[in-house]
């Protein structure tokens, strides 16, 4: 492995001497395999080198989050660049893991509070993981202030749901950020009361500001500006050609980003030009035909540019490990490309393809119904939100076709 990643002969010995040999060979090895270049193997190996250095054998409790910054500080200069020390951090968090060492957060008092309301919202609401996800990280936000305020759900009064909600507006939280959080809390509070963990009046006592309908609804792109964004990856270098697919994806099906990451190679029909989707709001498959432009766009990818992985999924990250993408990856996914051609919208993540999406099915002439259902929503309330397009538009009324995009 040495021979492969290193030229000097005194630092393959110096690498081959350290504590740990084994065990970082093999940490290496799992990395390569999963297709990392040699540059990240070398820096990796570094990384390793000093690690083992400084931490030879586990530590009797093992390591935990406060453990590792002590330990980076301690081996790294405390200058270091943000992103370079979350990537550093991130190694050395896998690289405790591979050892059996890591030990992760603490449990809290609230952690069986947070678990029941995760139990919920999965089993008996049925939720998509995208919406439990962003509830559980919202609720835990909470769940953490009240620890640090030494409240528990038991002594909670309403004038401390205020003081919370008031500390991180002031921190550029928006209206409907705060309105979003209001009503997650009260769901949660509402649960909370009926198993009889706290007062069965807190979730009504809370109060966020107005937010005007549709206002959270990002301004919908014109369709030859999502030409330009598809045009911004044109090229051949393997993200332009994976870009390329994902934003047809958004921009002609109106996937979501959750849906577009789960997208498996078993659910392309490429005999039967069927494209087989699971949409995550209705709980239910969904199958497309596969435009022609769509299909040209995947099997470029999947023939000519997606590495070679055990992984289901068509889409695959550019750096290593290399396995499946994650939904939040495709915001600055969206945003880089959007920046390109010279917007700047407050919305630019995946959801302004969608949009557009919806808007140009609006202007075509379908209904609300065929809308809904080619986008997976669950009710006809969510189409009623893409109605909020430039009304002249709606008098141009032709067949639905991709407008030129090839």
């Amino acid at each position: 492995m040495f021979e492969e990643i290193f030229t000097a002969p005194f630092t393959r010995q110096r690498h081959r001497n350290a504590v740990l040999l084994q065990e970082r060979l093999a940490f290496l090895q799992s990395f390569r395999e999963a297709g990392a270049a040699r540059h990240t193997l070398r820096q990796l190996a570094e990384r390793l080198l000093r690690l083992a250095h400084y931490a030879p054998e586990p530590l009797p409790e093992g390591v935990n989050d406060v453990q590792l910054q002590r330990l980076v500080d301690s081996i790294w200069r405390s200058t270091l660049a943000v992103a370079y020390r979350r990537r550093i951090e991130l190694d050395a968090k896998r690289w405790f893991e591979f050892l059996g060492w890591w030990r992760g957060a603490d449990t809290t008092p609230m952690d069986p509070a947070l678990a029941r309301f995760i139990d919920w919202m999965r089993h008996e609401r049925g939720l998509s993981a995208n919406t439990i996800a962003s509830w559980t990280r919202w609720t835990g936000h909470f769940l953490r202030w009240c620890q640090s305020q030494a409240l528990t759900l038991d002594i909670l009064q309403p004038k401390q749901l205020d003081t919370y909600l008031s500390t991180y507006q002031s921190r550029g939280w928006n209206r409907c950020s705060v309105g979003f959080i209001v009503a997650m809390m009260r769901v949660f509070l509402r649960q909370a009361a009926s198993r009889g963990e706290c007062a069965d009046t807190l979730a009504g006592s809370i109060f966020g500001p107005r937010v005007y309908s549709l206002e959270g609804i990002p301004a919908s792109l014109s369709w030859d500006e999502v030409q330009q964004v598809l045009a911004t990856a044109n090229g051949s270098s393997e993200q332009d050609i994976r870009d390329r697919a994902m934003l047809m994806l958004m921009a002609i099906y109106g996937l979501r980003r959750g849906e577009i990451v789960a997208l498996r190679l078993d659910q392309i029909d490429w005999a039967g030009q069927r494209l087989h989707i699971w949409r995550l709001k209705r709980h239910q498959p969904q199958v497309y035909p596969l435009v022609a432009a769509v299909a040209q766009a995947l099997a470029r990818y999947i023939d000519q540019a997606r590495p070679a992985v055990a992984a289901p999924e068509v889409f695959i990250t550019l750096k290593a490990p290399r396995k499946a993408m994650l939904p939040q990856s495709l915001y600055g996914l969206v945003e880089h490309r959007l920046r390109a051609i010279g917007l700047a919208c407050p919305k630019m993540g995946p959801h302004a393809l969608r949009h557009a999406c919806a808007s140009r099915m609006l202007a075509q002439g379908l209904s609300l119904k065929e809308i809904g259902d080619h986008l997976g929503h669950s009710s006809t309330q969510a189409t009623t939100a893409y109605t909020k397009v430039d009304m002249t538009a709606l008098h141009a009324v032709a067949a639905f076709d991709l407008g030129g995009v090839q």
